[in-house]
């Protein structure tokens, strides 16, 4: 089945500037995560005949364009079961039909089943291309670099779980929403929680030193600048903190944070954060 790619420009703060939209299928083909409105994607929209329009998620960089296309096709709006409203407050587009972790959608040259995938946000979907088993992953995965998951709406826990199931299913292709397709999936899976990994490995120790804020353990776990990324930076020490606090390995009540009782002791919370 034919899956094509459409970086579009973006204004916020996306990896390269642009977010990719995708078109799957022909004649009924599916719209994925239209960002804007480009002429090149224009053309495809009309030649491949979208009936469908889906996001993986609803944060502002993925859904732009919704309410244009949905104007303009004689297509379904799908939003994510249960997060209609969410969808809604996002797009402007009151949808037409919901989506559920197991729904197939059926396009021109085959289909897709859409995937649970929380963590980057609490409302993602990833989509399945069924003959191959290629994902589009949204803002799951990328090819360089790191995804951002950054509290209040990133959950790290989930975000883990997610990139573990992707591993497991062993797909071919991981189409992303930012950058080029991921030719080597489980090489990258492991990489996302490799660093994942070790970021949580220098939370922890930076905790452990006696830094008690955010900023404090911006400056003690990073080795690098941070300039005009230190919010983005501060938020996913945040969603780290909130992992380690529900595993007993810290305290967190928003503003401040501390070594627990156990995890001076040296008991499982303490292992567990460091070892996962």
């Amino acid at each position: 089945m034919t899956i094509t790619r459409h970086p579009i420009p973006v204004s916020t703060r996306a990896p390269g500037g642009h977010t990719n939209a995708y078109v799957v299928g022909e004649d009924p083909a599916i719209l994925v995560d239209p960002a804007g409105r480009t002429p090149d994607l224009d053309r495809i929209v009309r030649e491949r005949g979208v009936g469908h329009v889906v996001v993986t998620h609803t944060h502002p960089d993925h859904v732009g364009a919704v309410s244009s296309y949905a104007a303009e096709l004689e297509a379904t709006v799908w939003a994510r079961y249960g997060r209609d409203f969410r969808f809604e407050a996002a797009t402007g587009v009151r949808a037409d039909a919901t989506l559920s972790p197991g729904d197939v959608l059926e396009v021109g040259g085959g289909s897709l089943q859409v995937l649970d995938a929380p963590g980057h946000a609490p409302d993602h979907l990833a989509f399945v291309e069924r003959k191959t088993g290629a994902v589009l992953v949204g803002d799951c995965a990328v090819t360089e670099g790191s995804v951002a998951v950054g509290a209040p709406e990133g959950d790290m826990r989930a975000y883990l779980s997610t990139l573990r199931r992707l591993y497991a299913r062993g797909p071919p292709r991981l189409y992303p929403g930012h950058g080029p397709p991921v030719a080597d999936p489980r090489e990258r899976l492991a990489a996302l929680l490799e660093h994942r990994k070790q970021r949580e490995r220098r939370v922890l120790a930076a905790v452990d030193g006696g830094a008690r804020t955010i900023d404090a353990i911006l400056d003690a776990a990073y080795d690098k600048p941070l300039d005009g990324v230190r919010d983005l930076a501060g938020a996913t020490v945040e969603a780290h903190l909130e992992k380690l606090a529900v595993e007993g390995a810290v305290t967190w009540d928003g503003a401040r944070t501390d070594v627990t009782g156990r995890a001076r002791e040296g008991g499982a919370g303490s292992r567990r954060a460091r070892d996962e």
